[in-house]
């Protein structure tokens, strides 16, 4: 998923460049609301494959403008994040699902290449509001007792995209890599070591 954001990425800003920068000086502030894709991922100990956990966000966004060509993003979002794995302990094989829901603050540079194009890049704090684990396999559903008090609540991390704007719609792309272990104590980190979270997002949305 990041290398396939990053290969998209790359294209757009090459096919949106020439064009937008013709008409820097119109640059306007934005405010609106986004939801769209996630498609996020774990690393787990004793696992012999990983999913990316598939979800979603949804949430709101402003610009703070600087200049014509920066301004400051500030976004509140809830945001899915997690994977599922399927495991081998000790010869017992199975699947499990972790699956962490959290309210997120990024707060963005923006990068402003005309009135269409926007590259962004910034650190992102979030909260952790509820979680859920599940397991199908030879060692049951409840393998390992892990719930929300077995994770961190708070995480961070650095975010980083382009928002493409046709008129008030827009389509983003974006990747978020964690900073902190999401594991906090010593049940969760026997499974998860100090695994971060990585999400891949696609956005929709519109502006006022």
């Amino acid at each position: 998923m990041k290398s396939a954001i990053v290969t998209v990425l790359f294209s757009a800003v090459l096919v949106s460049t020439i064009p937008v920068l013709e008409v820097s000086a119109q640059t306007k502030p934005r405010t609106g609301i986004k939801g769209g894709l996630n498609a996020s991922t774990l690393y787990l100990n004793n696992v012999d494959d990983r999913n990316e956990r598939i979800g979603f966000h949804i949430g709101v966004f402003t610009q703070i403008p600087v200049s014509s060509f920066f301004a400051i993003q500030p976004e509140l979002q809830y945001t899915t994040k997690g994977v599922s794995a399927n495991y081998n302990i000790l010869g017992a094989r199975g699947k499990s699902t972790f699956k962490l829901n959290y309210v997120e603050l990024p707060v963005l540079a923006t990068f402003k290449l005309g009135n269409s194009v926007d590259l962004q890049v910034g650190p992102y704090a979030s909260y952790l509001i509820n979680s859920k684990v599940t397991s199908d396999g030879d060692l049951g559903s409840d393998y390992r007792d892990i719930n929300q008090d077995n994770f961190n609540k708070f995480d961070y991390g650095i975010a980083g995209g382009l928002t493409i704007y046709f008129g008030p719609a827009l389509l983003g792309l974006r990747y978020g890599q964690g900073l902190q272990p999401v594991a906090k104590d010593e049940a969760a980190r026997f499974v998860m070591r100090k695994s971060k979270n990585a999400v891949g997002q696609i956005s929709v949305g519109f502006t006022f």
